[in-house]
Protein backbone atom coordinates (compact mmCIF):
# COMPACT_ATOMS: atom_id res chain seq x y z
CA UNK A 1 0.00 0.00 0.00
CA UNK A 2 1.44 3.13 -0.89
CA UNK A 3 1.95 6.26 1.45
CA UNK A 4 -0.58 8.33 0.44
CA UNK A 5 -3.15 5.16 0.52
CA UNK A 6 -2.27 4.99 4.23
CA UNK A 7 -3.40 8.63 5.25
CA UNK A 8 -6.27 9.28 6.66
CA UNK A 9 -8.90 10.43 4.08
CA UNK A 10 -9.90 14.00 5.69
CA UNK A 11 -5.78 14.37 5.45
CA UNK A 12 -5.78 13.25 1.98
CA UNK A 13 -9.25 15.59 0.66
CA UNK A 14 -7.12 18.65 2.67
CA UNK A 15 -3.75 18.14 0.57
CA UNK A 16 -5.72 17.75 -2.87
CA UNK A 17 -7.78 20.90 -1.77
CA UNK A 18 -4.74 22.76 -0.83
CA UNK A 19 -3.10 21.30 -4.27
CA UNK A 20 -5.47 22.98 -5.82
CA UNK A 21 -5.68 26.19 -4.58
CA UNK A 22 -1.70 26.59 -4.75
CA UNK A 23 -1.99 25.63 -8.72
CA UNK A 24 -5.05 28.14 -9.14
CA UNK A 25 -2.86 30.90 -7.93
CA UNK A 26 0.16 29.83 -10.03
CA UNK A 27 -1.81 30.43 -12.98
CA UNK A 28 -3.53 33.17 -12.08
CA UNK A 29 -0.09 35.06 -11.49
CA UNK A 30 1.25 33.67 -14.88
CA UNK A 31 -1.69 34.92 -16.54
CA UNK A 32 -1.12 38.14 -14.93
CA UNK A 33 2.29 38.15 -16.46
CA UNK A 34 1.16 37.12 -19.91
CA UNK A 35 -1.72 39.88 -20.09
CA UNK A 36 0.12 43.18 -18.49
CA UNK A 37 2.38 44.49 -21.19
CA UNK A 38 5.44 45.52 -20.24
CA UNK A 39 6.56 48.96 -19.52
CA UNK A 40 8.84 49.49 -22.77
CA UNK A 41 5.83 48.51 -24.96
CA UNK A 42 3.22 50.15 -23.25
CA UNK A 43 4.82 53.56 -23.18
CA UNK A 44 5.67 55.46 -26.67
CA UNK A 45 9.43 56.29 -27.45
CA UNK A 46 9.89 59.93 -26.05
CA UNK A 47 9.86 62.74 -29.00
CA UNK A 48 11.56 66.30 -29.16
CA UNK A 49 9.31 67.88 -27.23
CA UNK A 50 9.29 64.88 -24.56
CA UNK A 51 13.07 65.58 -24.25
CA UNK A 52 12.68 69.33 -25.06
CA UNK A 53 10.31 69.82 -22.46
CA UNK A 54 11.84 68.19 -20.03
CA UNK A 55 15.27 69.89 -20.37
CA UNK A 56 14.20 73.30 -20.51
CA UNK A 57 11.68 73.42 -18.08
CA UNK A 58 14.49 71.88 -15.53
CA UNK A 59 16.33 75.09 -16.55
CA UNK A 60 13.68 77.34 -15.99
CA UNK A 61 12.03 75.71 -12.93
CA UNK A 62 15.45 75.79 -10.93
CA UNK A 63 15.46 79.80 -11.26
CA UNK A 64 11.82 79.70 -9.14
CA UNK A 65 13.64 77.35 -7.24
CA UNK A 66 16.29 79.71 -6.17
CA UNK A 67 13.97 82.43 -5.77
CA UNK A 68 12.03 80.36 -3.46
CA UNK A 69 14.83 79.35 -1.34
CA UNK A 70 15.82 83.44 -1.40
CA UNK A 71 12.10 84.02 0.06
CA UNK A 72 12.27 81.32 2.52
CA UNK A 73 14.89 82.90 4.72
CA UNK A 74 13.97 86.66 4.05
CA UNK A 75 10.60 87.52 3.28
CA UNK A 76 9.10 89.58 6.30
CA UNK A 77 5.35 88.07 5.35
CA UNK A 78 4.66 84.55 6.36
CA UNK A 79 1.92 84.33 4.07
CA UNK A 80 5.17 85.27 1.34
CA UNK A 81 7.23 82.39 3.04
CA UNK A 82 4.20 79.96 2.66
CA UNK A 83 3.91 80.61 -0.62
CA UNK A 84 7.67 80.06 -1.59
CA UNK A 85 8.13 76.93 0.32
CA UNK A 86 4.68 75.42 -1.73
CA UNK A 87 6.51 76.66 -5.12
CA UNK A 88 10.10 75.28 -3.63
CA UNK A 89 8.78 71.71 -3.02
CA UNK A 90 6.43 71.22 -6.26
CA UNK A 91 8.89 72.54 -8.45
CA UNK A 92 11.95 70.13 -7.18
CA UNK A 93 9.69 67.69 -7.57
CA UNK A 94 8.96 68.49 -11.08
CA UNK A 95 12.33 68.86 -11.44
CA UNK A 96 12.93 65.32 -10.13
CA UNK A 97 10.96 63.85 -12.60
CA UNK A 98 11.93 65.59 -15.57
CA UNK A 99 15.33 64.77 -14.82
CA UNK A 100 14.70 60.86 -14.07
CA UNK A 101 13.06 61.05 -17.56
CA UNK A 102 16.28 62.42 -19.14
CA UNK A 103 18.65 59.54 -17.52
CA UNK A 104 16.23 56.84 -18.42
CA UNK A 105 15.62 58.19 -22.12
CA UNK A 106 19.92 58.75 -22.37
CA UNK A 107 19.71 62.43 -22.93
CA UNK A 108 21.46 65.02 -21.48
CA UNK A 109 19.75 67.14 -18.31
CA UNK A 110 20.50 70.25 -20.34
CA UNK A 111 20.02 71.34 -23.59
CA UNK A 112 23.27 71.30 -26.19
CA UNK A 113 21.61 73.69 -28.78
CA UNK A 114 19.60 76.81 -28.68
CA UNK A 115 16.37 76.92 -25.62
CA UNK A 116 12.97 75.75 -26.94
CA UNK A 117 13.73 75.00 -30.55
CA UNK A 118 11.42 72.05 -29.77
CA UNK A 119 8.65 74.24 -29.82
CA UNK A 120 7.37 73.93 -33.47
CA UNK A 121 4.11 73.79 -34.92
CA UNK A 122 3.04 70.88 -37.31
CA UNK A 123 4.30 71.15 -40.67
CA UNK A 124 7.67 72.48 -39.24
CA UNK A 125 6.42 76.67 -38.35
CA UNK A 126 8.26 77.72 -35.52
CA UNK A 127 5.83 78.56 -32.48
CA UNK A 128 6.07 82.08 -31.47
CA UNK A 129 7.99 81.51 -27.92
CA UNK A 130 11.16 80.64 -28.79
CA UNK A 131 11.63 83.51 -30.74
CA UNK A 132 10.86 85.48 -27.96
CA UNK A 133 12.90 83.69 -25.78
CA UNK A 134 15.90 84.78 -28.24
CA UNK A 135 15.07 88.37 -28.49
CA UNK A 136 13.95 89.97 -25.66
CA UNK A 137 16.10 88.37 -22.91
CA UNK A 138 19.40 87.76 -24.05
CA UNK A 139 18.69 83.99 -24.68
CA UNK A 140 16.83 83.34 -21.44
CA UNK A 141 13.35 81.76 -21.68
CA UNK A 142 10.50 84.01 -21.50
CA UNK A 143 9.76 85.13 -17.70
CA UNK A 144 12.47 84.46 -16.27
CA UNK A 145 14.92 87.47 -14.61
CA UNK A 146 18.14 88.30 -15.45
CA UNK A 147 21.49 88.47 -13.06
CA UNK A 148 20.75 92.13 -12.29
CA UNK A 149 17.30 91.20 -11.09
CA UNK A 150 18.41 88.19 -9.72
CA UNK A 151 21.36 90.20 -7.55
CA UNK A 152 18.82 93.18 -6.67
CA UNK A 153 16.79 90.48 -4.95
CA UNK A 154 18.94 88.77 -3.21
CA UNK A 155 19.74 92.48 -1.59
CA UNK A 156 16.30 93.40 -0.79
CA UNK A 157 14.93 92.67 2.87
CA UNK A 158 11.42 92.77 4.45
CA UNK A 159 8.33 94.42 2.63
CA UNK A 160 10.30 95.68 -0.43
CA UNK A 161 11.61 91.99 -0.56
CA UNK A 162 8.64 90.73 -0.64
CA UNK A 163 6.80 92.87 -3.24
CA UNK A 164 10.06 92.19 -5.52
CA UNK A 165 9.74 88.35 -5.29
CA UNK A 166 6.29 88.69 -5.78
CA UNK A 167 6.82 90.81 -8.68
CA UNK A 168 9.39 88.18 -10.00
CA UNK A 169 7.69 85.24 -9.42
CA UNK A 170 4.46 85.77 -11.11
CA UNK A 171 6.44 87.12 -14.50
CA UNK A 172 8.01 83.94 -14.07
CA UNK A 173 5.15 81.75 -13.63
CA UNK A 174 3.91 83.71 -16.66
CA UNK A 175 6.50 83.28 -19.18
CA UNK A 176 6.81 79.43 -18.60
CA UNK A 177 3.19 78.86 -19.22
CA UNK A 178 3.87 78.74 -22.89
CA UNK A 179 5.98 76.13 -22.02
CA UNK A 180 3.69 74.22 -20.41
CA UNK A 181 0.69 74.27 -22.76
CA UNK A 182 3.05 73.39 -25.85
CA UNK A 183 3.94 70.17 -23.61
CA UNK A 184 0.54 69.47 -22.83
CA UNK A 185 -0.79 69.35 -26.08
CA UNK A 186 2.37 68.44 -28.22
CA UNK A 187 4.12 65.86 -25.90
CA UNK A 188 4.12 62.04 -26.76
CA UNK A 189 4.54 60.37 -23.54
CA UNK A 190 1.54 60.58 -21.62
CA UNK A 191 3.15 61.36 -18.07
CA UNK A 192 4.99 64.77 -19.89
CA UNK A 193 1.61 65.16 -21.11
CA UNK A 194 -0.08 64.93 -17.07
CA UNK A 195 2.82 66.80 -15.43
CA UNK A 196 2.29 69.76 -18.15
CA UNK A 197 -0.99 69.60 -17.35
CA UNK A 198 -0.27 70.00 -13.82
CA UNK A 199 1.94 72.81 -13.88
CA UNK A 200 -0.70 74.59 -16.01
CA UNK A 201 -2.97 74.48 -13.13
CA UNK A 202 -1.18 74.47 -10.18
CA UNK A 203 0.55 77.95 -11.56
CA UNK A 204 -2.35 79.75 -12.68
CA UNK A 205 -3.52 79.41 -9.30
CA UNK A 206 -0.33 80.73 -7.72
CA UNK A 207 -0.51 83.55 -10.23
CA UNK A 208 -3.72 84.48 -9.58
CA UNK A 209 -3.03 84.50 -5.59
CA UNK A 210 0.21 86.59 -6.09
CA UNK A 211 -1.77 89.66 -8.17
CA UNK A 212 -3.77 89.85 -5.03
CA UNK A 213 -0.83 89.61 -2.60
CA UNK A 214 0.49 92.43 -4.72
CA UNK A 215 -3.12 94.08 -4.98
CA UNK A 216 -2.78 93.97 -1.17
CA UNK A 217 0.60 96.07 -1.19
CA UNK A 218 -0.19 98.65 -3.41
CA UNK A 219 2.08 97.06 -6.31
CA UNK A 220 1.68 95.98 -9.74
CA UNK A 221 3.02 93.54 -12.08
CA UNK A 222 6.33 93.91 -13.43
CA UNK A 223 5.95 94.86 -17.53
Amino acid sequence: MSVEARRPLPVRIFVAVAAAVVMLLLGAALGLLIRVPSFDSAEPQPAAVDVGFAQDMSVHHQQAVTMATLAREHAADVAVRQLAFDIETNQRDQIGRMQGWLSLWGQPAQAVGPLMTWMTEDGGHQHSAPAAAQSESGGLMPGMATSAEMSRLQSLRGPDFDVYFLQLMLRHHEGGAPMADYGATHAGVPAVRELAKNMLGSQRSESDLMRSMLAERGAQPLR
